[in-house]
């Protein structure tokens, strides 16, 4: 049986190999599963390849082959996962992990293009009360693939803090135009803003700061398995 890092690093792998024929750097990993450092990704590299799962392919880059996947991936009962950004200050209250909570899910965002700006409160969800922020929280399910070397899939569900402003680096909603709005990393620079995907198959967009409006910034996502 396999730990949750290992079932979303192998799961990670898989995507990366059907989608660009090749496994993904251990930077590519490490970010993906929200790792400080690379000795985490080969650690879990180690127990895939003991439990027979991949094999490292000698003298060649990015050298990883799965050999199976693990059962449940093809299983039709749904598993969730919840992954917490560490990076992104918690409330600071010490709250039990199997205390659950409300919040307002608000329907898709992109990960890709930029679709309709959201508003219409369309259902809740149920997520543990400890991955709430320090403000009011909302979740939005991910459209499309552009976040996912930042551990971002489509399918996700994602966790926003409200807020107006953010970080450089921060994973955060944002809104384009008062019309689209997007889930990207921002970077500000004088009087242009960027708004970065996670997927090299994808364009930074450049915006001057009218443009572009914070709507939230990622706390953190529940992924569910089929």
């Amino acid at each position: 049986m396999l730990t949750k890092k290992q079932y979303e690093l192998i799961t990670f792998i898989n995507l990366m190999i059907k989608k660009s024929g090749v496994s993904p750097s251990f930077e590519e990993m490490k970010q993906a599963l929200g790792l400080k450092s690379k000795s985490g990704i080969h650690r879990l590299i180690t127990g895939l390849q003991e439990r027979g799962y991949i094999r490292r392919l000698p003298h060649r880059a990015r050298a990883l082959e799965i050999i199976k996947l693990p059962k449940n991936l093809y299983a039709e009962k749904k598993q969730n996962f919840i992954i917490k950004n560490d990076f992104i200050p918690a409330n600071g209250k010490k709250l039990p992990a199997n205390e659950n909570t409300e919040i307002p899910f608000l329907g898709k965002i992109a990960a890709g293009k930029p679709i309709e700006a959201i508003s219409d409160l369309t259902n809740h969800i149920s997520i543990p009360a400890n991955m709430l922020g320090s403000n009011e929280c909302y979740g939005l399910e991910i459209e499309g693939d552009s976040m996912i070397e930042a551990g971002i899939f489509n399918g996700d569900v994602v966790v926003i803090e409200k807020c107006d402003t953010a970080e450089n680096g921060s994973i955060v909603v944002a809104l384009i135009d008062n019309e689209e709005a997007t889930l990207k990393r921002i970077r500000t620079k004088g009087n242009r803003v960027a708004l970065e995907p996670a997927n090299i198959n994808y364009e930074t967009k450049i915006f001057g700061p009218d443009r572009v409006q914070v709507q939230g910034k990622l706390v953190g996502l529940i992924r569910t398995y089929h």
